[in-house]
């Protein structure tokens, strides 16, 4: 490969907002009187967490609003007062009534659930802090009798530390406004196979991902859990995106099994996409070489799908597995994601996940690759030009990260 060029990136990420919804709405034991009988018996509650339940159908209140304060129906109104007996007189003195305790289930509100979504009037906070890789690599055939390539294998590499922030606020217990944004830290490297063909390298820092978007949860009932989101999305220099998320979930003891289905519209900047780096030449002229997924791609679909299960391991921490197939225009993809959590109260928590792409079907594929021209055509300097076709092969993309969620 000619590679008195130094190369830059245009990795375009689309990721869309995290669904955010409710559920663990829990109750509250009321009280009741029957007016008929005796006297009534007063207990005093205390919380146990042997159990951790998801499935309700109200809202969740905290322990200081409940009322620790229950009513039962003695069977004899001798178990609350002495007998009066007149050879005794002095033992007619009435008893105390008896305090009897009582176990209540406490429903908590998990933080990390996929259907999580803040209450009414409050705030919903999820920071992402991520660190991403992508690599394949790349074997390269000239076009015969118009262009050459000096080192015909290449391995393209990714690395990217990013920050993202989802925040939403509760319109209504079932309505939520959706902002995001994402900025990246990012590193694109072609490694060329032959030891004399040096790298070629870029580093780029930037915004990567704005939007806005609604939450409705549709559904919330002692089974049931569903919810539709709306919201667009800007990926600067890149497209402009509308993105619909479907979720549906079914409650099950201490665990919500659940279906999902996201799309995608996107429309581009330019007509083509895909991965490339820029620089100067050793004359100090500009020159790019670009890898292009879709050369014909004013407008595209991403589609993905897949099933999810969220479980509550124990008081303070929860699992969540989802295994997902997606369609993304140039390649279909599997992937799986699982996160642990752990949340010691009812406004913070903390959910390390990871994710790995188990198959794509990019492997053998060709791709255009095109390079800037730099020779002394007048007609076509500076413009781009087809150098042949890469073969892609060793597909790799991992993502390991930590989130912090909030509801304040």
């Amino acid at each position: 490969m000619k590679t008195n060029v130094s190369l830059v990136g245009l990795f375009a990420a689309f990721l869309a907002m995290p669904a955010v919804a409710a559920t663990n709405f829990g109750t509250r034991a009321g009280s009741s009187v029957d007016l008929s009988g005796a006297p009534a018996v007063r207990e005093r509650t205390q919380i146990n967490y042997e159990k951790y339940e998801t499935r309700t159908s109200t809202k969740t209140f905290d322990a200081a609003d409940a009322k620790n304060i229950y009513y039962t129906q003695p069977d004899k109104r001798d178990e609350l007062y002495k007998q009066y007996s007149v050879s005794e007189p002095e033992t007619n003195v009435r008893q105390t009534r008896a305090e009897v305790y009582r176990n209540e289930l406490r429903r908590k509100y998990y933080l990390a659930h996929p259907f999580f979504q803040p209450t009414k009037g409050k705030f919903g906070s999820v920071t992402d802090l991520a660190y991403n890789t992508v690599s394949y690599d790349l074997s390269l055939e000239p076009i015969p009798g118009k262009t050459q390539i000096s080192d015909p294998s290449t391995t393209w590499n990714m690395n990217q530390f990013s920050i993202k922030e989802d925040l939403s606020f509760g319109i209504t217990d079932t309505v939520t406004l959706l902002a995001t944004a994402r900025f990246d830290v990012s590193s694109y490297e072609f490694d060329w196979s032959l030891p004399q063909t040096p790298d070629d390298k870029m580093d780029d820092s930037d915004f990567s991902l704005l939007g806005l978007g609604v939450q409705w949860r549709f559904a919330d009932t002692s089974k049931w859990i569903a919810t539709a989101s709306a919201y667009y999305q800007y990926q600067p220099d890149i497209s402009n995106n509308l993105v619909l998320d479907l979720k549906a979930g079914y409650k099950i003891r201490s665990s919500t099994l659940y279906g999902l289905a996201r799309g995608w519209y996107l429309n581009f900047d330019g007509n083509s996409y895909g991965n490339g780096v820029t620089g100067k030449t050793p004359e100090g002229e500009d020159a790019t070489f670009f890898l292009a997924y879709n050369t014909d791609a004013d407008n595209t679909f991403f589609i993905e799908g897949g099933f999810g299960v969220f479980s509550v391991l124990d008081e303070d921490w929860t699992l969540n597995v989802e295994a997902i197939l997606g369609y993304y225009d140039w390649h279909n993809q599997a992937s799986l994601k699982a996160a642990i959590g752990w949340q010691p109260n009812d406004w913070v928590a903390l959910n390390l996940y990871g994710r790995v792409a188990l198959w794509d079907s990019a492997n053998n594929d060709e791709f255009a690759f095109w390079q800037t021209d730099t020779g002394e055509n007048s007609e076509t300097k500076g413009q781009f030009i087809n150098m042949g076709v890469g073969t892609m092969d060793n597909y790799s993309e991992v993502s390991v990260g930590l989130q912090a969620i909030f509801m304040f």
